[in-house]
């Protein structure tokens, strides 16, 4: 007995990124899919690019970057399928992944979300997945994770229930959001997948990684500051989630424990000459502070 057909609609967020959304559409064709490309203000010529080249694909064109959340509900909300793929610009789909996954949610009612391996350019994988950021995790984040971080973002070779898996390639079945909601949009990017695997897995659904599919993700297309977009909106995320979803002394541990962080790298800073890492973290340190 075959497959049970579905149906799949994939949202793919761009912000100046044209060429590496010309090549993740390419990965896309011959598949029987539904394909949104939300548009956050871009200013190398991207949209046009969609229009002119992939006809067939939906265009939805934003003025300014509304943010990681916000355009992906746009995205949700246009779609038509019975499935969304959260699908990032940077990354090139390999052997129909999305159809697997798909597949997968259609076999698995329980199953809310779900995410597949993510790989490098030379197909070793990437953390695709990870536990909630609790106190001992964001400690772990924080200080330890050059030796530990594999504790707290992982890969696997088997099919597994996780706590959350990576924004990148994160499919949805549409029921779902009728009970744990849309993307939280005062998240402007990163963290923000956490905190709705968080809603989803409270309203009673699994999140689930698949080995079974399998999607390249080149990483960071949409950062122009290297490390800084993503250190500082870590900050801002894990204040955020602890802000909504913690107690009152679980966020001034957190607090505590950013603030540390943030003094350590600066005095590495200093001691290294390194300005780029003393003017990131006193940033940082600003956003606990306020």
């Amino acid at each position: 007995m075959g497959s049970p057909k579905v149906k799949v609609s994939i949202i793919i967020l761009s912000w100046n990124t044209k060429q590496l959304l010309r090549n993740c559409l390419k990965s896309l064709k011959d598949m029987a899919i539904e394909v949104i490309v939300v548009d956050n203000g871009s200013t190398d010529d991207s949209p046009t690019m969609v229009a002119k080249e992939f006809p067939q694909v939906r265009l939805i064109k934003n003025k300014k970057n509304l943010g990681f959340g916000a355009a992906n509900n746009q995205g949700m909300k246009a779609a038509t399928g019975d499935y969304f793929l959260l699908l990032n610009s940077d990354t090139v789909v390999k052997d129909q992944a999305p159809l697997k996954m798909a597949a997968f949610l259609a076999k698995n009612p329980r199953v809310g979300a779900v995410g597949c391996k993510l790989l490098n350019p030379d197909d070793s994988p990437q953390p695709s997945a990870g536990p909630f950021p609790g106190l001992k995790v964001s400690f772990i984040m924080l200080f330890l994770e050059h030796w530990l971080g594999d504790l707290v973002r992982f890969s696997f070779k088997e099919t597994k229930e996780v706590d959350w898996v990576m924004g990148a390639a994160l499919m949805i079945r549409r029921e779902v959001l009728s009970k744990a909601g849309l993307m939280d949009e005062k998240m402007f990017m990163y963290m923000d997948e956490v905190e709705w695997c968080y809603r989803l897995k409270k309203a009673g659904f699994k999140v689930m990684f698949y080995p079974g599919a399998a999607i390249v993700h080149l990483g960071g297309g949409s950062s122009k500051t290297g490390r800084q977009d993503p250190i500082l909106n870590i900050y801002r995320g894990l204040l955020y989630f602890y802000q909504k979803h913690y107690s009152d002394w679980q966020l001034k541990i957190l607090q505590f424990m950013l603030k540390l962080k943030a003094r350590e790298a600066i005095i590495l800073g200093w001691l290294a000459n390194n300005h780029y890492l003393k003017q990131t973290y006193a940033e940082a340190l600003k956003i606990v502070k306020n």
